[in-house]
């Protein structure tokens, strides 16, 4: 049953995405970005004159965990050219000149005749899948070449098809894998219980990548000047839900300094935080006027309007918001801010995202109800200076706590000697 329902699911997604396409525009770039790929491919990358990396993502989060282990492979084997795959527009529309890999394509729709000749084009003497998606007939084909394959920064829930009672077509993709690195204990015990021991808890990446953002001062114009000597909250990945919770906070807080990071930054969204926010500013407008000298001294909320900044912008905050907690699939990355030694607020959705919840246990976050709980919390981090400096310690120490999980998986390959030096 699983082997029938996973081809329904790869022969009906490429037809629901052409007729989404008609009327959004995500699923426009999916279907365009796809249009004659392997011919593309094949000629990017021809001829090679090194090994390759292929290294893949389904999206935009999946590439900042797996960022910090492709540009260490990137510095210890030079030699080897880094093919990065995407499956969302998300990922790829944001990351397709990213520097640090070779080439960048979207990642085919999986079949047996795309897997044998897309392996058959990049000849990858490594493959490294991030997190999670599961291609059948991509991990088959690394197996029945003898490719190593890696799963790094791997999370298991129940709820997965691997451990249903239909999941045994599922499981062997499982099998497919060299080794499978896994994000925690919970994860380990659900592969062992369907006899899946080539796998091991490295942590998550994601710890390393913001630590490594956190590290790096990005000066970002503007901002210093609209923070200056205020209060400032951060808000980012917000969507409509979570923005319709903070809204009245800022509002009537005028003398704070709010920066708002919507996740979606189309031009409907966009208004919609121009209308929520009644003292707000666009950033690239706020730079213009800045530039101009043209004072905005009504304004006390910034809405960020491009993409690239948040994991630089948390430092900024006094106190963090991360949307995804009242509206979406749950919250956001909380680690960008809490790296920063900055306490967490989030909305009630975040049961699926362990770090959420140990960073809750850790009393570095704050799970919020609604507004109201949203607004009496943000008073008591922002008036009661002992709560507020344990909070900041808390965060701050469980994210330098969790790292190393990119030196573990690149021990590994140099001790199974994955990569020729």
């Amino acid at each position: 049953m699983g082997k029938v329902l996973y081809h329904i699911f790869i022969t009906l997604y490429p037809l629901l995405a052409r007729l989404a396409a008609l009327f959004n525009s995500k699923a426009r770039k999916w279907v365009t970005g796809r249009k004659d790929i392997m011919n593309t491919i094949a000629e990017a990358v021809k001829p090679l004159d090194a090994g390759t990396v292929w290294v893949h993502c389904s999206s935009l989060g999946e590439f900042e965990q797996g960022r910090p282990l492709l540009e260490k492979i990137k510095t210890l084997h030079p030699q080897y050219k880094i093919i990065l795959t995407f499956f969302s527009p998300s990922g790829y529309e944001v990351q397709k000149k990213y520097s640090k890999a070779d080439y960048i394509f979207y990642l085919p729709m999986d079949s047996p005749a795309n897997a044998a000749r897309f392996y058959d084009i990049i000849r990858p003497s490594l493959v490294i899948f991030v997190k999670y998606e599961f291609w059948n007939y991509f991990l088959k084909e690394a197996h029945k070449r003898k490719i190593p394959l890696l799963l790094v920064s791997g999370i298991f829930r129940k709820s997965q098809p691997f451990f249903a009672w239909y999941g045994g077509f599922y499981r062997q993709m499982l099998q497919y894998f060299s080794f499978l690195f896994v994000q925690n204990e919970a994860s380990l015990q659900l592969l062992e219980g369907i006899g899946i021991t080539h796998a091991s808890i490295s942590g998550d990446t994601r710890f390393d990548r913001v630590l490594e953002i956190a590290a790096t001062h990005k000066n970002i114009d503007g901002i210093e000047d609209f923070c200056e000597g205020k209060t400032v909250i951060v808000a980012g990945s917000t969507w409509t839900e979570d923005d319709e919770e903070l809204d009245h906070y800022a509002n009537t807080h005028r003398d704070y300094r709010f920066i708002i990071a919507p996740h979606d930054i189309t031009e409907e969204r966009l208004k919609e935080c121009d209308a929520l926010y009644k003292y707000s500013i666009r950033y690239s407008t706020y730079l213009q006027l800045l530039k101009s000298g043209i004072p905005t001294q009504e304004v006390n909320t910034l809405i960020i309007d491009n993409i690239g900044l948040l994991g630089y912008l948390y430092r900024y905050g006094k106190v963090c918001f991360v949307g995804g907690g009242f509206g979406g699939d749950g919250v956001h990355n909380v680690l960008e801010p809490a790296v920063y030694g900055r306490p967490v607020l989030f909305g009630p959705v975040y049961d699926k995202f362990f770090e959420a919840v140990e960073l809750l246990d850790a009393e570095g976050a704050f799970t919020v109800e609604g507004a109201l709980e949203l607004e009496k919390q943000l008073d008591i981090l922002l008036s009661d200076a002992t709560a507020y400096k344990k909070a900041c310690g808390n965060a701050g120490n469980y994210v330098k706590n969790k790292s190393g999980a990119t030196a573990t998986i690149v021990n590994y390959i140099q001790e199974k000697r994955l990569l020729t030096n």
